[in-house]
């Protein structure tokens, strides 16, 4: 028991440390962690020392090297990730690179993605060698024209082949938005420290060296990823190119980006989208059938049993398929987390060791951070084991099952055989029933609070969903696709039962309350809600769980910081290059442009706006303005109107452009106006002319922006009147002298969105006189190929003293006319693997000395 108490102690100590470390914005001295490591290993040794006499007193101790542990491991690991980095000044930079395809590809209709172990490099325009980091993640990029991936040599794309590679490349660098999805955490994880794109069109040719390249454990790592290659290659040869194609693909080799965006939002909206990826559940139901026929086989040996009971080899028998699966599946973290918690189970079996599960599970949860630190900030990792344990306390709570009912009819008046076993198996399955749907609505309950934390939804349809989905997924589609590998056509039968599920889901996905949108809550909110879920999942008393729903509700409907009567907040989101900014009022909002597409599946609505707009609470936008036809600006429109909506798209699109069809449509014109709770909105270009000259052709789409000027109507905390801000899209000088000479009195403005991005062909010196903004906004991408902001028109606005705030640089900027504050996404919930934030000096002091003043 002594020895429990340290050792629990100590666990949470790694765990409480670790989360601790990944909370630094900034890593201490390179001396700090190993000395940590070094205090923590010497707590240890003292706790065992004394555990003996003064137990609690090592239980303190052990907790203590627990932390210094975790905060000791956890940041020497980072300081080695960091220091493997790219310099700046080989960022876009040609340079041929020698190395080995050491990921699947992922394939696009436009180019493939994969990962690339670097052997070497030189720099092509001085020859001179370079050190790069050892892995990189590259795109092979043809454009969006059909047929990109029959073009040679890009098809030929195997892992473990070596190439010689003429690449571009940047530092790790992504959008970061309020509780949004971390892709410099992803690729920091990933061990990725640049990114970058193969130059196609470049006079030095790729060029195949080697076919299978790699020696010991790399060679085989490579091989795996081969063989997982020729799986998917026989796969869609069997299917087509399919939506279940793309299902089982994820199940049998752990290839998620095989699903297409439309499946995999109805996955989420139905609750199921854990059982279309390789999880926890898969890796461990594999393991459960694999052992049982290990222990099967074993127990018809002699000799076997002799040797090792039949029990234990079973669970080694699992322990190993379950790696193998894994393995096969691409070693991803869920199955890592996965195959680490059943070694650790089976290695306490096999030694003998009678710990109870909450041990179990804190030992497999030490190993996997061990392993991989950053694994706490992922969504899977909390869900799963919050899962498993919900299931060990389900399993302590449930009294053990009668004796089975066949015993119970007495041999002189016994039934038919036959009907005697028929009624037991109804009757079994019946319990089995009962419990399975007993078991999924406290599971469906008892996660509720963490989906609403990490996802900011909740299916409403989930339970029915996953009623079906389980046993239909597990005991049906993943042994058929698995078999599949042995016999291929039955991936066809699999393929089929795919097909019927994806029906039934859609059924349920069209509903109109499939799903719960829940505004991100704040932490008060958080703590009771997974305190409701905790009570759901505890086998207490009926009556006694009923009290965790009441505590859910913070969580289900987070309470909103909205601005005063009179004011507005605005967020310009960090969207790349293009335009995005959310206007908020009292009561209503409007979000000016949608950001850029991506690529043919992929843009700024889908992965960066819907999500904000949930996170923020938005359930419709009132006013979506679309300034102009470009797709950095209207890139993400059709996304934003099918997950969010609006009730009134204002815009200069033209007749007959689609997206005029998705909602009601109003062309914005000079002199239109209106007022939201007490904000004035003032439309000041374009001109009823400036559509005529269109039509003929004599002005360009940039010239019929919308420009928006946004005022309060109260005076702000320091005593400002009306602060205002004028956004202005993409006009260019033109356009600028226009409003100079029609509206000079009105553009005046406390913040300016900079036009066109900072481009050189606008933001002149008599517009920057006129508007006198103090702070100016750049929505533009991270080394962008435009140049935008342009040199020369940022040393334009600092000779006018206009701080300028890029988002590229600054992450998501947020400003409060009611307050007069403003401060950048990568100043508050920075860390130390994102890029660090950027800006001029005044602008930077403003910034820290409003984040440091805040309680």
């Amino acid at each position: 028991m002594r020895h429990g108490l340290g050792l629990l102690t100590g666990v949470l100590g790694v765990l409480l440390g670790t989360a601790l470390q990944l909370q630094q914005a900034e890593l201490w001295h390179s001396l700090a962690y190993p000395g940590l490591v070094g205090t923590g290993l010497a707590l240890t040794g003292l706790a065992g020392w004394r555990s003996r006499r003064w137990p609690w007193l090592a239980a303190m101790l052990a907790l203590l090297a627990g932390l210094a542990l975790g905060v000791g491991q956890a940041g020497w690991r980072a300081q080695v990730r960091l220091a493997e980095s790219l310099p700046a000044e080989l960022e876009l930079r040609d340079l041929e690179v020698i190395g080995v395809v050491a990921s699947l590809p992922v394939r696009r209709i436009e180019g493939v993605r994969f990962q690339f172990d670097v052997d070497s490099a030189r720099r092509l325009d001085t020859g001179a060698a370079v050190v790069l980091p050892r892995r990189l993640a590259l795109g092979w990029y043809l454009g969006w024209q059909e047929g990109a991936l029959l073009i040679e040599p890009m098809q030929q794309l195997r892992p473990g082949q070596r190439w010689r590679l003429v690449v571009r490349l940047k530092r790790p660098h992504g959008t970061l938005n309020p509780d949004g999805f971390d892709y410099e955490l992803w690729l920091f994880e990933q061990g990725v420290r640049a990114t970058g794109s193969v130059r196609s069109a470049h006079a030095t040719p790729a060029e195949l060296l080697v076919d299978a390249a790699g020696t010991g454990l790399a060679r085989l790592g490579y091989q795996i990823d081969r063989w997982r290659q020729q799986l998917r290659d026989a796969l869609y040869q069997q299917l087509g190119d399919t939506p279940a194609a793309g299902v089982l693909a994820a199940l049998v080799i752990g290839d998620q980006a095989a699903i297409d965006q439309a499946d995999w939002d109805v996955f989420r909206s139905t609750g199921v989208a854990h059982l279309v990826a390789i999880s926890g559940l898969h890796v461990t139901m594999f393991a459960w059938v694999a052992g049982a026929l290990v222990a099967f086989g074993w127990r018809r040996s002699r000799r076997l049993m002799l040797a090792l009971p039949a029990g234990q080899a079973g669970r080694w028998g699992g322990l190993g398929c379950a790696a193998a699966y894994a393995l096969l599946a691409g070693w991803g973290v869920p199955s890592q987390r996965t195959v680490f918690m059943l070694a650790a189970t089976t290695m306490v079996r096999a030694v003998g060791w009678r710990w109870p599960w909450f041990a179990v599970l804190g030992l497999a949860a030490l190993v996997v951070t061990l392993l991989d630190p950053w694994a706490l900030l992922q969504p899977g990792f909390w869900l799963s084991f919050v899962a498993v344990a919900m299931l060990f306390v389900q399993d302590a709570g449930v009294p053990q099952p009668a004796k089975h009912p066949v015993a119970d009819v007495p041999d002189a008046v016994a039934e038919g055989w036959l009907a005697r076993h028929v009624r037991a198996v109804m009757q079994l399955t019946h319990a089995a029933a009962r419990e399975g749907l007993r078991t999924q609505l406290l599971m469906t309950l008892g996660l509720a609070p963490l989906t609403l934390l990490f996802f900011h939804q909740m299916s409403l349809v989930g339970l029915l969903a996953n009623l079906v989905a389980i046993p239909w997924i597990t005991l049906l589609v993943t042994p058929l696709a698995l078999l599949g590998v042995l016999l291929a056509p039955l991936w066809s039968l699999a393929a089929w039962l795919v097909s019927l599920l994806m029906q039934f889901l859609a059924v349920l996905a069209a509903w109109p309350l499939a799903s719960w949108q829940a505004p991100a809550a704040p932490i008060w909110a958080v703590c009771v809600g997974l305190l409701g879920g905790g009570v759901l999942a505890l086998p207490l008393p009926r009556r006694l769980r009923l009290l965790g729903l009441p505590l859910m509700l913070p969580l289900l409907d987070a309470p909103l910081a909205l601005p005063p009567e009179g004011q507005f907040t605005v967020l310009a989101a960090d969207i790349g290059q293009g335009n995005a900014v959310l206007v908020r009022t009292r009561q209503h909002t409007l979000l000016y442009d949608t950001g850029p597409q991506y690529s043919r599946d992929s843009d700024a609505g889908e992965r960066v706006l819907v999500p904000l707009l949930h996170a923020l609470g938005i359930v419709r936008l009132d006013l979506l303005v679309l300034s102009h036809r470009d797709q950095d600006h209207v890139g993400g429109a059709a996304a934003v109107l099918r997950g969010v909506g609006a009730w009134r798209v204002m815009g200069s699109l033209e007749a007959g452009h689609r997206l005029r069809e998705l909602a009601p449509f109003q062309p914005c014109q000079v002199g239109q106006s209106w007022v939201w709770d007490g904000v004035r909105f003032e439309v000041l270009h374009p001109r009823p002319v400036d559509y005529l000259r269109a039509a003929r052709g004599e002005l360009r789409t940039n010239g019929l922006s919308c420009v928006l000027r946004i005022s309060a109507s109260r005076p702000n905390e320091a005593g400002a009147s009306g602060p205002s801000i004028l956004l202005a899209g993409d006009i260019e000088r033109e356009q600028e002298l226009i409003l100079l000479e029609t509206q000079a009195t009105r553009l005046r403005s406390d913040v300016l969105l900079v036009p066109h991005h900072g481009s050189r062909t606008s933001s002149t010196a008599e517009w920057l006189s006129s508007v006198a903004p103090s702070v100016a906004v750049v929505q533009s991408g991270y080394l962008n190929r435009y140049g935008h902001p342009s040199p020369m028109v940022l040393d334009r606005y600092r000779m006018h003293a206009v701080g300028v705030i890029r988002t590229d640089t600054c992450g998501a900027w947020h400003w409060n006319s009611a307050s007069a504050a403003y401060w950048c996404e990568r100043m508050r919930s920075g860390r130390y693997w994102h890029a660090p934030l950027q800006g001029d000096g005044p602008e930077l002091a403003k910034i820290f000395s409003f984040i440091d003043n805040q309680p």
